[in-house]
This record gives structure tokens, C-alpha cells and sequence, in this order.
């Protein structure tokens, strides 16, 4: 005896700092049959991936190529500077460009701040990654200016952030492959736009065919509610019966 089929699973990826939980918990609780493969990747290489076809869709950082791939932003994150914590910009709330123009300004290789001009004082190298920049932080080399989410991503005791006004930020986004659209795609949009399980929008809808049976059904069941006995009317003013007005007891002759 042979088991019923697995479904294939749903390939997801998602870029560091993006925390995609509770998406996935409303998906199993919706879809508990269709297996989801979730994968971290590389902020530089996810459009790579979803174009190759090795995922369906993906959480990533904009922008993205919209001639091939479609994508809905999702939520745009606000910029901080990661400092040590005995730094003297952790004296304000908020800090500004000009407030670091003394600081040695890290610029990872693998940045997802799009700058025309980075603040600060430039570093000799580039560090390979958002991670190693982090530790040279640590080292007191420089300051680090990225996304919230990853700063508590790479979160730190010795270190800490503020929000930096006047700067780029990056917003994230669902996307897939513009030719490659399925529905378990159009259901993850549906979980992360909130749409209630019932919701059938964007969803392939039944063939014409299908439709018209369906109604015809529904008018056939609908017509017999409507018909009345054979042989009964309207009764008249008088209370008899329409179609026997005029017709009563002869009258007897005196």
C-alpha cells in the first residue's frame, strides 16, 4: 500500500535581518499539508537565486530588478549608527551625519544602504562583511551605519546604536520571478497583505464552463421554490374564485 503524495514544498528565502516568523506560523496553521523551505541567504545573492529557479519567492531588500522579477514592499526600516557604548554620540537621541564627521564611517562590502556619499572618514579597507564590521566596532577601529534589524542582529553588549537622521534606508519586499507566479506564491502574498483564509483575490477563478453549471443549478432549484399548484388564482373582490365570477345559484322562479 502506497502513501499519498507529498506536495513540494514552498521555497522561501530570506536576506539577514529580516525575521519572517510570523509568516511562517500563519502558513502551517493555513497550509499545514505543504512543507515550507525556508532559507537565509546573502542579501547580494537572493535575486540571483529566485531568477535560477532555486526559490519561489523571497523577502529582500529593494531595490530589485522590476523588469523580471515583481515585488510589493513591505516596510521600510530605520537607519542607526552602531557605536561602543562609552562613544559620545550615545549622549543624544538622535544623530546626524555631521555628527560622525570625525569617525572612521566602516563601508561592508556586503552594505545595503544605497550611498552617494558615505559620512565620516573612510576606512583604509572594506571589510568582507556587515559581521566582521561589527567586530572591528568592538575593536573601537570605527563607527557602522546599517539597517535596525541588523544591528540587533549583531547585537553586542559592549555596543549600542542610535537612530541616524538625513540618511539612506532600506526598505524590504516580496518578490518572485515575474514569469514564474504560481499560487502557493499568490498565498504567501495573501499571508503577509493579512487577507483572511477565505480570500479568493488573485486567485485563478473557475472555468466559464463550470460557472454556467453551477448558476443553471442554482436557477433550476430557485424556479421550483417559485411555481404554484396548477389551478388556483386570484380570488376577486367578492371572495370567490377569478374564474368563476358570474356563476352562482339559479334563481327561483316566483
Amino acid at each position: 500500500m502506497t502513501g499519498s503524495a507529498v506536495p513540494s514544498p514552498f521555497r522561501l528565502v530570506y536576506v539577514p535581518g529580516v525575521m519572517p516568523d510570523k509568516w511562517v506560523r500563519i502558513w502551517k496553521e493555513r497550509l499545514p499539508d505543504v512543507p515550507l523551505a525556508l532559507t537565509q541567504v546573502p542579501a547580494g545573492t537572493a535575486q540571483d537565486l529566485l531568477l535560477g529557479g532555486e526559490a519561489d519567492a523571497g523577502l529582500v531588500r529593494l531595490p530589485v530588478d522590476r523588469t523580471v522579477l515583481s515585488a510589493i514592499p513591505l516596510y521600510t526600516e530605520q537607519t542607526v549608527v552602531v557605536v561602543p557604548r562609552d562613544h559620545l554620540v550615545t549622549a543624544a537621541d538622535t544623530v546626524t551625519p555631521d555628527d560622525l564627521s570625525d569617525d572612521i564611517v566602516l563601508h561592508p562590502l556586503d552594505d545595503v544602504l544605497a550611498w552617494e556619499t558615505l559620512p565620516g572618514r573612510p576606512a583604509l579597507e572594506r571589510p568582507a562583511t556587515t559581521a566582521d564590521a561589527v567586530e572591528l566596532v568592538a575593536a573601537g577601529i570605527g563607527v557602522l551605519v546599517v539597517p535596525l534589524s541588523l544591528a540587533r542582529l549583531h547585537h553586542r553588549k559592549d555596543l549600542t546604536h542610535r537612530p541616524l537622521e538625513e540618511a539612506p534606508e532600506s526598505s524590504v519586499a516580496l518578490a518572485w520571478p515575474e514569469a514564474a507566479k504560481t499560487d502557493r506564491v499568490e498565498d504567501f502574498i495573501g499571508i503577509v497583505r493579512g487577507r483572511t483564509v477565505n480570500s479568493t483575490r488573485g486567485r485563478k477563478q473557475p472555468p466559464a464552463q463550470d460557472r454556467r453549471e453551477r448558476d443553471g443549478r442554482a436557477d433550476r432549484s430557485g424556479g421550483a421554490r417559485k411555481q404554484q399548484p396548477a389551478g388556483r388564482g386570484r380570488r376577486g373582490s367578492s371572495g370567490g374564485a377569478s374564474g368563476n365570477r358570474g356563476k352562482g345559484k339559479p334563481r327561483r322562479r316566483s
